[in-house]
Order: C-alpha cells, then sequence, then structure tokens
C-alpha cells in the first residue's frame, strides 16, 4: 500500500500552500483526505469485484487483506528494542526504539527506551492490529483499504506542526473517529489475554481503563496503553518530549514506572495471547456468519 503514501504525498506538495489562509489550508487538507479515501475504496472494490467468485478468490482477498495487518511486524519492531538493550546497551536501543515512537529518544535512560517500546506496542496494537482487522472484518478489503488510507494520511499529515496543523486536521480527527471501537477492543483482548496469563491482572486492566483512559491526551491511545499497564503493573505515559516540546501527558496505571527489557517481553508475551484472543473471536464471528 505504499502508493497511498505516494499519493497523499504529492496532494499535500500540490494544496498545501504557505499562501493560503487557514481556513483554506484545512479545506485543502480535507479534500486530500477525501480524494485519497476515494481512491483507496475505488481500487479495493475494484480488486474484490474481479477477484473469482470461488475458494481461491477468496483466498487472494484474504490474502490481500492480511497485508494490511501489522501484527507480526510490530512484535518484531518491538522486540528489536528489547533485544538491542540487552546484547548491545543503550544506545542501541534508543536507536531501536526510535524507528517506532515520535518522541525525543536521546535523553532516555534504559527505563524510558524500555516504557516507550511497552507504550508504542499498546498503542499499535490498537492502530495496526485491531483497528484493520475491524474495519476488514465489517467490509471486506474495502473497509481495510479505507482504514489503512486514513491511518496512512494521519501519520503522515495529521502533526500538529506549523506546517500541518491547519492541513492535517481533517485528516488527524478522521483517524481519531475509526479508530474508536478499536482502542475499546484492543483494551479488551488485552483484559481477556491478562486473565489467561501468569504474572498479569485482568482486574488490574479493568481498574486502569476504567480510572485513566478517558484522562489521556487521546481519545483512543489511552485504552489499550491503560488496559497493558493495569494487567502488568506498569506506569505508562506521562510526561514526554517531541521536538523539543514537552508534552505534560497523565500516567497511565499506578505500578513500576522503572521498566526494563524483561518487561518488555512480558508485554510481548502479552501482545501475543491479546493477538489470539481476536483471532479467536474473528473466528467464531466468520463461523456465525458462514452458518
Amino acid at each position: 500500500m505504499a502508493w497511498i503514501g505516494a499519493l497523499i504525498a504529492r496532494l499535500e506538495q500540490s494544496l498545501n500552500r504557505a499562501d493560503l489562509s487557514d481556513r483554506a489550508r484545512k479545506a485543502a487538507g480535507a479534500l486530500t483526505l477525501l480524494v485519497v479515501l476515494g481512491v483507496s475504496f475505488w481500487v479495493a472494490g475494484l480488486l474484490t469485484a474481479w477477484a473469482p467468485k470461488n475458494l481461491f478468490g477468496f483466498m487472494v482477498l484474504a490474502v490481500l487483506a492480511s497485508s494490511l495487518v501489522a501484527q507480526r511486524s510490530l512484535y518484531d519492531h518491538v522486540a528489536a528494542v528489547a533485544e538491542a538493550l540487552e546484547r548491545e546497551g543503550l544506545a542501541a536501543g534508543r536507536a531501536k526504539v526510535a524507528m517506532i515512537v515520535g518522541r525525543d529518544v536521546s535523553a532516555l535512560d534504559a527505563a524510558g527506551v524500555s516504557r516507550a517500546a511497552v507504550e508504542s506496542l499498546a498503542e499499535n496494537f490498537s492502530d495496526g492490529v485491531v483497528a484493520p482487522a475491524f474495519w476488514i472484518a465489517a467490509f471486506g478489503l474495502p473497509g481495510g483499504a479505507l482504514y489503512k488510507a486514513a491511518n496512512t494520511a494521519d501519520s503522515m499529515i495529521g502533526h500538529k506542526s506549523p506546517r500541518y496543523l491547519q492541513f492535517g486536521w481533517a485528516a488527524a480527527r478522521f483517524d481519531d473517529l475509526v479508530n474508536l471501537p478499536a482502542s475499546r477492543l484492543a483494551a479488551l483482548w488485552l483484559m481477556l489475554a491478562a486473565a489467561f496469563s501468569r504474572g498479569a491482572e485482568w482486574r488490574g486492566a479493568w481498574e486502569a481503563v476504567w480510572r485513566d483512559a478517558k484522562k489521556h491526551r487521546s481519545p483512543n491511545a489511552g485504552w489499550p496503553e491503560a488496559a497493558l499497564a493495569g494487567a502488568l503493573g506498569f506506569k505508562l505515559a506521562g510526561p514526554r518530549v517531541y521536538g523539543g516540546v514537552q508534552v505534560d501527558d497523565v500516567y497511565m496505571g499506578e505500578g513500576r514506572a522503572a521498566l526494563d527489557a524483561a518487561d518488555i517481553r512480558r508485554a510481548l508475551d502479552l501482545y501475543r495471547r491479546a493477538c489470539a484472543a481476536q483471532m479467536i473471536a474473528l473466528g467464531f464471528l466468520g463461523w456465525a456468519i458462514w452458518r
């Protein structure tokens, strides 16, 4: 789906002009989002229509849809942070975590690197795994393509920098909207995973979500972060630095903030079990529809 990013970049270069008023730049950003969503839906719709109406066609569409779910790549990227800390030390850990987070990592200690990795795992479990699976289950390949387009637009232009504050407003708000159901489901899968994981507490996950999720500056990120923090006895989020500016976010969970590589691996184990919970739920849904 790299072509989605290329399309967004081309539209942004053409439409996000510095001489436009804030209102005009916001409208141009909304137009960009509509074009990207429309083209993505059209392409996915054509592929769905062209696929043979048999088992082979179903398998082709299933493979295409599965490429939109970042389950394995997320695991690998976060595990690489733990491995770097264990084998090569802090500098290597910073380099690896910088690949998956947007915050400044130069001043992070080992605990800060570990927390950043775990927070990224929780948030991207929702955005990169649960959300595309949800929209694919709801609307097939077109639903997954629409979500991927929205999420890519947010990651590229949905920033609060001077260049994108107005132009990326629509992309950021729409991404918040389409991630609302997934963030809640992600918290649920993590709670279920905690119920079947040694050393995890589903009640702690529930209490942290109930108490902390709504306090997060993001309408969605707090749900999986609070669930993971409460399940494993961590304290996540809190003050962070982005682009030299400190963001005074509240903490998710009331446990330990001094995490290490072993804690990243505990979080990855819970993540695997949460992915399994989602797969089982989707399997039952498919079975019920097939019947």
